[in-house]
């Protein structure tokens, strides 16, 4: 197939153009740079320099079409910064992915895998959470998300866009190749391990008073690899399918202290961190029910949190300072 991906120089999108071009796929990468790497582009594909809503951009990208399906990675996606900056996070997710989606359309492109989120449930009334939860997203990253997933549903009733969505919880890891880098970074393991190097200060470890054994979040981890299998096995299905939504998650739940326990033990080596008070949207536990895309999709997580780990530590000792731009 041929593919355009979008963000698909970010943490997530590379690694799904990693695989889909060792699957064979010929693909053209989308994305604006400002958070993604030239470097973690696959070589072989094309990248176009382009935001999702510039309509140039788009233009140049599609005349390298025609496209058998889009893979939409781009998105803003920092929980805290999504409370205080509501309006990005709508232009970009909501906005800038329609303005996509209209081009897909004008380009007569009819299947979408679209990277949504768990945070479009916001918080979970039962553990592990399924597709049929309700969705009242308690920030607007979550809120942004849901809007464009009601959308597609519009859309695919109305166009007969086919539209597989995937809303997942924690992405971690790294391939041999690929990993976690970014300017301001938000993520736990990544930040674990500059703590444990010295890179950065003790991780802060935000909220030590939820409903939880330990008192900090409970989360999902999935590696980075697994989801990007899901995409590509969500091009197999997409036409008889033609709307879906999955969760992709483990299962199993960690705590941020699980985590941190879990670095020590798999690396040999203790986490510095300090306790901070709670950020505004984060709900005390996300873990997904993955029963849906392992019956629909034949997906299931391969790997552990302790392969997890290993996978980003190697990544990071290999590349110390991330991406160089």
């Amino acid at each position: 197939m041929r593919l355009l991906v979008t963000g698909g120089a970010g943490y997530i999108g590379s690694v799904v153009a990693e695989l889909a071009v060792d699957a064979g796929h010929e693909v053209v990468v989308l994305d604006d740079l400002r958070a993604g790497f030239r470097a973690a582009v696959p070589a072989s594909s094309r990248l176009i320099v382009g935001g999702i809503g510039d309509v140039d951009a788009l233009k140049e990208a599609f005349s390298h079409g025609p496209f058998d399906a889009v893979l939409h990675l781009a998105a803003e996606a920092a929980i805290e910064e999504s409370t205080t900056n509501p309006a990005l996070y709508f232009q970009v997710n909501l906005a800038d992915s329609l303005t996509l989606v209209d081009a897909m359309r004008a380009h007569g492109v009819t299947r979408l895998v679209l990277s949504s989120t768990a945070a479009t449930y916001g918080e979970p009334k039962q553990v592990p959470i399924t597709e049929d939860h309700p969705q009242h997203p308690v920030n607007s990253y979550g809120e942004s998300k849901l809007m464009l997933e009601t959308c597609l549903r519009w859309y695919h009733r109305a166009y007969g866009l086919r539209t597989v969505a995937f809303r997942y919880f924690n992405a971690a890891g790294a391939t041999a190749a690929r990993g976690e880098s970014r300017q301001h970074e938000t993520h736990l393991l990544p930040l674990a391990l500059d703590a444990v190097t010295g890179r950065r200060p003790p991780l802060r470890v935000f909220g030590h008073d939820y409903a939880t054994p330990d008192g900090t979040c409970i989360r999902d981890y999935v590696h980075v690899a697994d989801i990007a299998r899901a995409h590509l096995l969500a091009l197999e299905k997409i036409d008889p399918l033609g709307l879906a939504f999955f969760n992709l998650g483990s299962e199993t739940g960690y705590s941020v202290r699980q985590v941190l326990d879990a670095v020590a033990r798999t690396l040999g080596r203790v986490v510095p961190s300090e306790p901070a008070p709670r950020r505004p949207g984060d709900p005390a536990v996300l873990v997904a029910s993955a029963a849906l895309a392992r019956r629909e999709l034949g997906w299931a997580p391969q790997a552990g949190l302790d392969e997890i780990i290993v996978s980003a530590w190697d990544w990071r000792q290999r590349h110390p300072h991330g991406y160089d731009r």
